[in-house]
């Protein structure tokens, strides 16, 4: 996987790709100024440089019952290696956790999860969060309103 130096052309493919991942070739070389075939050729190498990752759909969140999102902070009681093993990969594996992140400092992680609504949240802390041995604390903050995401909000 070898990294090039991206120009302006790159990052603006990059930009209209992140928001609309199914755009055709020929409308998205419209909107970059290039012709089909190199723009084509741009976005393969963008692809095989491991740039570009992958393509997703968005989804409507409430449609799947993940409409009710929360943040969870997370300390453990230690950080040895088999604690933090087994609590990353027993989080990692939950379809409700959209995020993930162990941060420098306190609290160790940062969980992004959604679920159906307040019931579901709650049963999914009581089952199967609290369930990880390790865990010394949760903080739950709900959020007031969501102003950017990645994951879009209808």
């Amino acid at each position: 996987m070898q990294r090039y130096g991206m120009d302006r052309t790159d990052r603006a493919i990059i930009d209209i790709l992140r928001s609309d991942g199914r755009i055709s070739n020929v409308a998205l070389a419209d909107r970059v100024g290039l012709t089909p075939g190199p723009c084509l050729r741009r976005v393969q190498r963008l692809e095989e440089d491991g740039v570009i990752l992958g393509y997703r759909a968005d989804i409507d969140p409430a449609a799947v019952d993940e409409g009710f999102e929360v943040i969870l902070d997370v300390a453990l009681h230690q950080f040895d290696l088999a604690t933090v093993d087994h609590f990353e990969q027993t989080v990692e594996r939950m379809h409700e956790v959209l995020e993930l992140f162990r941060l420098f400092g306190s609290p160790d992680y940062f969980l992004r999860v959604a679920v159906a609504d307040l019931a579901a949240y709650e049963a999914f802390v009581r089952n199967e969060i609290m369930t990880i041995a390790g865990i010394q604390t949760v903080t739950s903050r709900f959020p007031m309103k969501v102003i950017k995401s990645l994951r879009r909000v209808p």
